[in-house]
């Protein structure tokens, strides 16, 4: 804690971006008091050449809501942020510092994703209040053993990149369902949404994932694994600046190269009008999450209890319902859709600012190192 006061407070605000919104939330101990998902128009966030520079504008949105709902920052005990694509994490809660917030201005980071704003955010917030920021379970937390690492080149590891806090949330909620511990299960965890990964658990740890622009399948914003020489050609064309090919990969790859929308609804509403491209795109991406599915199945011997399908998308029956028919000889499938993120990220900043939980500090990782 900073200051021995905070503890008689009892107020934690959750900031989490995404690529399209900024969810927002308000917890009094463990009971959720407001949240808003505040929806940013294309039209603005296309005016913004880089993720980063949006911070203004989104920080603007939640003092906003904080006013309309007439909360007082002098009331919080601490806010929690959705972690970035930071180097160097484990899973758990950190203490957001100066150091991790220059990390991420000056792009030490795995990916620029909306989610490294939320650090940024935080302590932007927490800072002038004289109280404490938080991440938890960030996106890059790494819990891989070296074997999951190693590439076939020297010069790249691989970097465990996928939606972690969401993962973990759902599988202690499905382990509660189930009448078991979580640490006792061996899970394989898909989260669908804006991009796809999967993860594979072991013991409560996430032993191995494929992250959302590395795997077989394309999502509805990412390209997913493409021919690799492919892209050395298009890297080296001329035609593309590098900034563009990212975006291929990651913003305006999948469905959205495809149909000009990332909207599974859009999408699943051509299907319903006939569209046959529209159909073929999205059974292929169907298809290509279960090939992923599969793909991690070795690394629990094949002894799975249950794949479990979360996120946002997992609310489509259509593509549910799609990917279960190819991996549930696998292990009994279940669905839990939507996100738990809010609640993880506030009950584990409650957690540490009333002492019960200890924050891991946060150590910028050596330019250089390289990772995939």
């Amino acid at each position: 804690m900073t200051k021995g006061m905070n503890m008689m407070k009892d107020k934690v605000l959750v900031v989490n971006p995404g690529s399209t919104s900024t969810k927002i939330a308000l917890y009094e101990n463990e009971n959720r008091v407001f949240a808003e998902n505040i929806e940013h128009p294309t039209e603005d966030l296309n005016g913004f050449d880089d993720i980063l520079e949006q911070k203004g504008y989104r920080a603007e949105a939640i003092h906003s809501f904080l006013s309309r709902n007439n909360i007082e920052p002098s009331e919080l005990m601490a806010v929690a942020g959705r972690g970035g694509l930071l180097l160097g994490m484990e899973s758990g809660g950190y203490l957001v510092t100066e150091e991790m917030t220059l990390a991420i201005q000056q792009g030490r980071v795995a990916a620029n994703h909306a989610s490294n704003l939320g650090p940024l955010i935080a302590y932007e917030i927490a800072k002038p209040l004289g109280i404490d920021a938080y991440i938890y379970d960030a996106v890059t937390a790494n819990e891989f053993p070296e074997i999951a690492i190693v590439t076939g080149i020297p010069e790249v590891r691989k970097q465990s990149m996928c939606h972690v806090l969401n993962m973990k949330a759902m599988s202690r909620k499905v382990a509660k369902n189930k009448g078991r511990a979580y640490e006792d299960l061996r899970l394989i965890v898909v989260h669908l949404g804006g991009g796809v990964s999967v993860s594979a658990h072991i013991g409560g740890r996430i032993v191995d994932a494929i992250g959302d622009d590395s795997g077989p399948y394309f999502a509805p914003e990412r390209s997913g694994g493409v021919p690799i020489m492919n892209i050395v050609d298009m890297c080296f064309s001329g035609k593309y600046t590098k900034k563009e090919i990212a975006v291929k990969i990651r913003g305006k790859g999948g469905l959205s190269a495809y149909f000009g929308t990332s909207d599974c609804r859009a999408v699943e509403k051509m299907i319903a009008d006939g569209d046959e491209k529209a159909k073929l795109m999205y059974e292929a991406m169907a298809y290509q999450i279960a090939k992923g599915i599969g793909q991690l199945s070795p690394v629990l011997s094949g002894k799975i209890d249950y794949v479990i399908l979360t996120g946002g998308l997992a609310n489509s029956k259509l593509l549910t319902g799609m990917i279960k028919e190819y991996v549930d000889w696998i292990a009994p499938v279940v669905i839990e859709p939507g996100e738990d993120e809010m609640e993880a990220l506030a009950l584990g900043a409650l957690r540490i600012a009333k002492g019960e939980e200890k924050a891991k500090a946060y150590q910028a990782q050596a330019e250089g190192e390289t990772t995939a």
